[in-house]
């Protein structure tokens, strides 16, 4: 059998909360790079991104994570996570923890280059858009902040989301505003983190949608959680999950 172009081999990082909490967002990102052409591997040397050290001021082990990061995915031409949380880190915050590293420094540039968030890699390096799955919903989407700030993806997710046949998009009004997440901010500053998120499930609301969608777990896990406890009915997913049809499993905060 001919081997695989490594320009068709791709990289899963799978992020904690993914791997912890939401496997199914995992096994869609696959799927979606599988129809996509490409080959996924999963290195099992990953671990988290250190985006939780980083955020509190450990550069110490956040450096050495980082190393430990990208040693596993070098020999990879893409890193592809489904996470605009942990592809920003990978791309952004990599270089500049190790730009004083005279060894390292040059390998993180290099690494940083080919991490892609997932809808992004989908659009822009894979040109994929044949999603042949439907979703009889009315769905909107929340842009989470580093997918935005830090990836540049908003279009994206979109432009795959009109593909869902039968799928209906309502756009969120103030759709940039952070949901009050912010990983350690949430629990460091749990009332303004609540006053975020209550603001962000009335906008939400509003929208008349049936389906809450967006590209970070932990966006996801914190909408899904106040939804719940608001006593609301709107479902919440991830959009691989949608893209790739795995929609039978029970949405975000729904009992299994």
């Amino acid at each position: 059998m001919a081997s695989i172009p490594p320009q068709r081999r791709v990289a899963l990082f799978v992020t904690c909360l993914v791997d912890l909490f939401r496997p199914s967002v995992g096994f869609a990102a696959v799927k979606l790079l599988e129809q996509a052409g490409y080959v996924v591997d999963v290195p099992e040397a990953q671990t988290c991104c250190g985006q939780p050290a980083y955020n509190s001021g450990d550069r110490a082990d956040s450096i050495d994570i980082a190393r430990n990061t990208i040693a596993a995915f070098e020999p990879y031409e893409y890193i592809v996570a489904p996470s605009g949380s942990c592809s920003g880190m990978l791309r952004c915050h990599y270089p500049e923890l190790l730009a004083d590293d005279p060894e390292w420094a040059p390998r993180a540039q290099a690494f940083a280059a080919r991490c892609y968030e997932l809808t992004q890699f989908l659009v822009e390096v894979a040109g994929f858009d044949a999603i042949e799955v439907s979703l009889k919903a009315r769905c909107t989407y929340h842009d989470s902040c580093s997918s935005l700030r830090e990836m540049n993806v908003k279009a994206q997710p979109r432009r795959l989301l009109g593909k869902v046949k039968s799928l209906e998009l309502t756009e969120l009004g103030d759709a940039e505003a952070c949901c009050g997440f912010g990983g350690t901010f949430c629990v460091k500053f749990p009332d303004i983190s609540n006053n975020m998120v209550e603001r962000k499930t009335a906008d939400i609301v509003a929208t008349g949608a049936d389906h809450l969608l967006a590209g970070d777990l932990g966006c996801l896990m914190n909408i899904a959680g106040k939804l719940q406890r608001q006593g609301s009915s709107i479902k919440v997913r991830h959009v691989a999950e949608v893209l790739a049809g795995m929609t039978e499993e029970p949405a975000i905060g729904e009992a299994e």
